[in-house]
């Protein structure tokens, strides 16, 4: 299924009104059936599924690793509603967690996290000597948008990027700023990268689920061109993770563990 959708709409420029072509992105209810038990349903672009679910599955500990999932089965009939069916050794206490203590996360579109705060989540403390020069994040930063072919087509999604080195990166897009980590992180691994040496990127503020997913991940710097809010902060700093916001032409703030940004 293609991610976009075609249709005409009515434009007002310079004091006329013409018929032009827009592009519009598609959302999708996402089922997730894990050994034959639905435990969440999700919103979602259709593209990258398989990758988005692993890191959602994997940063809600439903699952340890990417060898523990046999398959994932995506099942449609129509472009609307999906039944994500997933065969894999789970970790059972977690799922009845995410039943019983699951929040709707505030990010856009309708998900589950159990992974919210900073007694909740599983993870230890991030203790690695990875570094970044603070002038490849600049230049990674003013790049990000033109890698990312949903935003350019729509204006209308979220992005994420994973960066390992200057020729190996993965991008996430959705509609939900959640679901864009799930996506990058889904792609890097199924690809056999270690993310604990690497820098996460995002288009949209540092909330609390996705301060949360890179630490799951013990993705150690996490930054974005927009701001943190509180908890967001309070569980960066409780897990040592280096959160960067406001990343602007040659500014930026480090909320919390300045000492892996190098200038």
């Amino acid at each position: 299924m293609e991610p976009i959708y075609l249709t005409e709409v009515t434009k007002i420029k310079n004091g006329k009104k013409i018929i032009v072509e827009d592009t519009l992105i598609r959302e999708a209810k996402l089922d997730i059936v894990v050994n034959g038990k639905k435990i969440t349903s999700m919103m979602a672009v259709p593209l990258d599924l398989k990758e988005l679910i692993i890191g959602y599955i994997i940063g809600e500990k439903i699952v340890d690793k990417v060898d523990d999932i046999k398959e994932i089965i995506v099942k449609t009939e129509d472009e609307r509603n999906y039944e994500i069916l997933i065969d894999a050794k789970t970790n059972q206490a977690n799922i009845e967690k995410l039943n019983s203590e699951g929040v709707i996360v505030s990010g856009c579109g309708k998900a589950q996290s159990s992974q919210i705060s900073p007694k909740a989540i599983k993870a230890k403390t991030i203790i690695t000597d990875f570094s970044i020069k603070a002038d490849l994040l600049f230049d990674e930063m003013q790049t990000f948008y033109g890698q990312c072919p949903l935003y350019e087509q729509t204006g209308c999604v979220h992005t994420a990027k994973i960066y390992i080195d200057k020729d190996t990166y993965f991008i996430g897009e959705d509609i939900a700023q959640h679901n864009t980590i799930d996506k990058a992180v889904g792609k890097a691994l199924l690809n056999g990268y270690d993310i604990t040496h690497s820098f996460l990127m995002v288009s949209g503020r540092l909330s609390s689920e996705m301060v949360a997913k890179a630490v799951v991940h013990q993705v150690p710097i996490l930054a974005s061109r927009t701001a943190s809010t509180c908890r967001g902060l309070m569980i960066a700093q409780t897990f040592g993770l280096t959160l960067i916001g406001f990343v602007r032409g040659k500014s930026m703030n480090i909320y919390r563990n300045p000492g892996r940004v190098e200038i």
